[in-house]
């Protein structure tokens, strides 16, 4: 007689893979552009105002984060409101601030207004799990 058990505890993988459809992917590669922004204009920025270098740097960070999270299995659909809002605070951030109108500031803002636009079409065509309930 022989005893054959399992013992795979591991659960489910950290990441949960390549996302389907399109509009993940252009919402990540908005969270890129705007950090690679971001992190672009941070040594420049820091010569003027070394809070705000440190507030760009915290942004870069930020979307990073999100992007990490959104490929984990830790995500869940009321993410999508924390990303749509994060992203939506660093274009009142912009205006708030007086920032100044360039190249670079429009790509980033862009980008983030998509971010914006994408986690809210993810977020309403996303069906609610058990677990937010």
């Amino acid at each position: 007689m022989s005893s054959t058990t399992s013992n795979n505890t591991a659960g489910p993988p950290l990441i949960t893979g390549i996302p389907t459809g399109i509009v993940p992917y252009l919402m990540i590669i908005a969270a890129l552009v705007s950090t690679a922004v971001h992190f672009w204009l941070t040594p420049m920025i820091i010569e003027f105002d070394t809070m705000q270098a440190i507030l760009f740097v915290l942004a870069g960070i930020g979307f990073i984060g999100g992007i990490i999270v959104y490929a984990s299995r830790f995500w869940r659909r009321e993410f999508y409101l924390l990303a749509a809002l994060f992203a939506l605070a660093q274009i009142v951030a912009y205006f708030v601030m007086s920032g100044p109108l360039n190249t670079m500031a429009v790509a980033s803002k862009a980008a983030e207004a998509v971010v914006v636009l994408t986690v809210g079409y993810l977020y309403m065509n996303t069906e609610p799990t058990a677990d937010s309930l």
